[in-house]
């Protein structure tokens, strides 16, 4: 069995690490690369100038904007959205009534629930987005005029045209969008745990809360770590540059008065909208860096003895 194990695994992973190779470790390279250079990203010609663009981003106050709106949306995002998920999840699957035949069992219509849960992940990220500028409006909008119906007029307001709720609106967008997918994702892993766990934990007088946070959440911890990374990376990823992109005001997005810029935005603008492909690479840089930063600390933290069943 060990004659020509590695000679069998070289084979198998040299195409793949080939691939990932040149379309992921190479592109970060040449990014680090013109990140100390002065292109445009037009022109063939430029010059190594060192450590100068990264001067430049220290004192410039719309990266620390951005900086800051993206850490927001690390912060929040993957919270309100697994926390969201895991309740409906454990609702569907183990949070309904007792039944004759089960001690234990979903609420009813559970197969139904995850169908709407997971429809958003049906639409693309773009439609949504365009669905919810429309229902901001604050004129023809539906949330205003759902306001209007039930009476509560003084709640209206210019969504995405006010910086004080913009930000806020268009988080509200990106949870609505991706917390069905955590839903089923979370619903495939609970009904791997034997049914047994939850019956002798009532039996006990375990109520539900107790049943999540000792049975449920324990041995969902690897799959919830992984959709907590997956989700931070959505945040500081492409998500959230199209629904910013898409939904709110300026001539990139990202207003009004940069309220609601994200980094992987202002790498867009920068190097699309002002002709600075060099100064884009540094802000990429940056976004790297939070990014490995951010997937570090949900590693080291999350880390625990792996439960089996």
């Amino acid at each position: 069995m060990e004659h020509g194990k590695y000679r069998f695994i070289v084979g198998f992973l040299i195409v793949p690490l080939t691939i990932y190779a040149v379309f992921v470790i190479w592109p970060f390279i040449q990014s680090i690369y013109y990140s100390f250079t002065d292109w445009t990203g037009l022109s063939p010609d430029f010059k190594m100038v060192g450590f100068d663009n990264y001067t430049k981003v220290l004192s410039d106050d719309i990266f620390w904007k951005s900086l800051q709106h993206s850490l927001l949306f690390l912060l929040l995002l993957p919270l309100v959205t697994i926390s969201l998920a895991l309740f409906f999840a454990f609702m569907i699957n183990v949070g309904g009534r007792r039944r004759k035949n089960s001690a234990v069992s979903g609420v009813r219509g559970s197969s139904f629930y995850k169908i709407v849960y997971f429809f958003p992940q049906v639409l693309s990220i773009a439609i949504v987005a365009l669905l919810f500028r429309f229902a901001y409006n604050p004129r023809s909008g539906a949330i205003n005029a759902a306001l209007d119906g039930v009476g509560l007029s003084g709640l209206k307001a210019a969504w995405l045209g006010d910086p004080k709720t913009a930000l806020w609106a268009v988080m509200v967008v990106m949870v609505w969008s991706t917390v069905g997918f955590f839903v089923v994702l979370f619903s495939a892993a609970m009904t791997s745990i034997p049914r047994d766990y939850y019956e002798a934990a009532l039996l006990d007088g375990a109520d539900r809360i107790t049943t999540f946070f000792r049975i449920t959440l324990p041995l969902l911890w690897d799959t919830v770590q992984s959709g907590w990374i997956y989700m931070g990376i959505l945040a500081l990823g492409a998500e959230a540059f199209a629904v910013v992109h898409i939904m709110t005001v300026g001539p990139s997005g990202g207003g009004p008065a940069y309220s609601t810029t994200v980094l992987p935005l202002y790498v867009y603008q920068k190097a699309f909208r002002d002709g600075q492909a060099a100064y884009a690479t540094t802000i990429g840089v940056a976004l790297l860096v939070v990014t490995l930063a951010f997937a570090a600390v949900v590693l080291k933290l999350g880390r625990r003895e792996r439960l089996e069943y």
